[in-house]
């Protein structure tokens, strides 16, 4: 690190942690930009505690690369190669991996910088082998895994890629119609790349255009999806309520970000969640499913095709900017070990005629493709009549109709997983998470376990309804902490629904995730 970076991640660093910092980069000039008040940036941020190591990491790297042929521009770009190379070492991790992609990167464009690069890495392993500047070094064994082909993958990417999913199971067309939006982009990106699994794109002209090319696709027989973030998401609430007053299948995923207005476009938050419950007129309920890491956004973006499509109505989709731009390990999954999605598809007019708004076990109604004789029509905003689909402004068919929309997606709980606890089922304090915070909250919730504190973890990914079981698990602990990147909606979700439980809120909106040290901080506290 230089000043500015040690001044700025000073805050992460954990007891007894190593700090390498560039010794070039120490100057007066340096250390007044980064805002230090003294010329010893260490004893000013009292790092006597820690092992701090000061190479001279741009000399080395000039002298490591001064037979190059370089310029001092590209042989100082360098020097983070160098830095690599000392973590190489420190990590005891083959430097094959990395060599490998410089030669595919530079390698035929330019190999001199591939070679550069290469030595820099050299340079850095030998220091950290030859200087015993630091105390050891460590082995990080693999991970216990299942077995399987493994892929780094994004949120962003699995989204889309559990969407095609999604459309190949239930036999349909996917169609995506959005409007380019940070952090969201990627999903429509990579959609765009799969004509070849018959994937129909459009980048429309706003966030309201593309959620109306989406209906309209829907209504053709497709399964229809938009992606946005939060600004998109209040754009698009009017032509959401039109989707689910025609009771029509469709996705939205919404990439959650710092908000309000434009808000922090690159920062995560999860603040979107009363917006996707209650952010239409009218009573307009949807189903919300909330995704907690970059792979199973593959699952989750499934599971919101599927409900949308089986149960004839949209579907929000959450993820956020972490776990839309993470990455981790992915075990590509067998199709065959996903089930079949089976929309209400009716192919041809059942004897007395078709009737659109007649329903299944599950309150959907018949999906009928325009172009068919004997299944024409109509659909819109103006409500219906609940069995023909004629416009109808009867009193009591407004209430039928209300409480159908409503039972039905309060119905979607007899068809997604009971609630359940990670950890032992009853206990001192209960974590109480949703989305993707999840990977955190665990990770605080297994150390805490580890030294012996009675501590469990109840994380939700379907919001709405509410899996069943959730009562039952809350009144088994001591007290309950619901922790969430925003000032306590999902606190307010479940004190609207179980009333009966008092609810601590642990709250953060910086821009930032959790970190399991200040999660741990809070934990301790409440089991005082």
């Amino acid at each position: 690190m230089n000043p500015a970076a040690l001044k700025a991640n000073r805050k992460w660093l954990k007891p007894g942690a190593t700090v390498i910092l560039d010794g070039d980069s120490i100057t007066e000039e340096h250390l007044k930009k980064a805002g230090f008040a003294t010329l010893d940036p260490l004893a000013e941020l009292k790092l006597d505690e820690y092992n701090v190591v000061v190479p001279d990491i741009t000399s080395m790297t000039r002298e490591a690369l001064k037979e190059t042929g370089l310029d001092n521009k590209a042989v100082v770009k360098c020097k983070n190669m160098f830095a690599l190379g000392i973590c190489f070492w420190l990590f005891d991790r083959p430097e094959d991996y990395a060599l490998k992609y410089l030669d595919g990167k530079f390698a035929k464009k330019n190999p001199a910088v591939a070679q550069a690069n290469k030595l820099a890495i050299a340079a850095g392993y030998n220091y950290a082998a030859n200087t015993h500047q630091f105390a050891n070094n460590y082995t990080v064994a693999p991970a216990p895994r299942e077995k399987g082909t493994y892929r780094s993958i994004n949120g962003n990417v699995a989204t889309a890629w559990g969407l095609c999913a999604a459309a190949e199971k239930a036999g349909l067309p996917l169609f995506c119609g959005s409007y380019p939006i940070t952090p969201a982009t990627v999903i429509l990106e990579e959609l765009a790349k799969r004509k070849d699994l018959g994937v129909k794109t459009v980048q429309a002209e706003d966030e309201i255009a593309g959620i109306c090319t989406a209906i309209g696709a829907a209504f053709a027989g497709n399964f229809a999806v938009t992606t946005t973030s939060g600004p998109g998401l209040s754009l698009k609430s009017e032509a959401l309520g039109l989707a689910v007053m025609t009771e029509l299948p469709l996705v939205v995923v919404d990439v959650q970000r710092g908000g309000p207005s434009t808000g922090l476009p690159t920062k995560t938050e999860q603040s979107d969640l009363q917006q996707a419950l209650y952010g239409r007129n009218g009573e307009c309920p949807v189903i919300v499913v909330a995704a907690s890491s970059p792979s199973d956004c593959f699952h989750y973006a499934f599971e919101a095709g599927r409900l949308a499509m089986e149960h004839m109505t949209p579907v929000i989709l959450l993820t956020d900017g972490f776990i839309a731009n993470g990455s981790e390990p992915w075990r590509i999954p067998e199709m065959k070990d996903y089930p079949a999605i089976q929309p209400p598809i009716v192919d041809k007019a059942p004897e007395g005629g078709f009737m659109p708004y007649v329903r299944n076990e599950k309150l959907a109604r018949g999906w009928a493709f325009p172009g068919k004789v004997g299944l024409e029509h109509r659909v819109g905003g103006l409500e219906k009549d609940c069995v023909k689909g004629c416009i109808s402004h009867d009193p009591a068919n407004h209430q039928k109709m209300t409480d159908t929309r409503a039972a039905k997606v309060a119905k979607v709980a007899d068809d997604i997983p009971a609630q359940a606890v990670w950890g032992d089922a009853e206990g001192d304090l209960l974590v109480v998470g949703w989305g993707g915070t999840r990977g955190h909250l665990q990770n605080a919730v297994d150390e805490m376990r580890r030294e012996g504190k009675k501590v469990s973890l109840c994380h939700f990914n379907y919001i709405n309804p509410l899996p069943k079981g959730v009562r039952d698990i809350f009144a088994k602990f001591r007290r309950i902490v619901v922790c969430e990147l925003n000032e306590g909606q999902f606190a307010a979700y479940l004190r609207q629904n179980f009333q009966e439980f008092p609810y601590e809120q642990y709250n953060k909106c910086e821009g930032l995730p959790f970190t399991v040290a200040e999660l741990k901080q809070k934990f301790e506290s409440l089991l005082k």
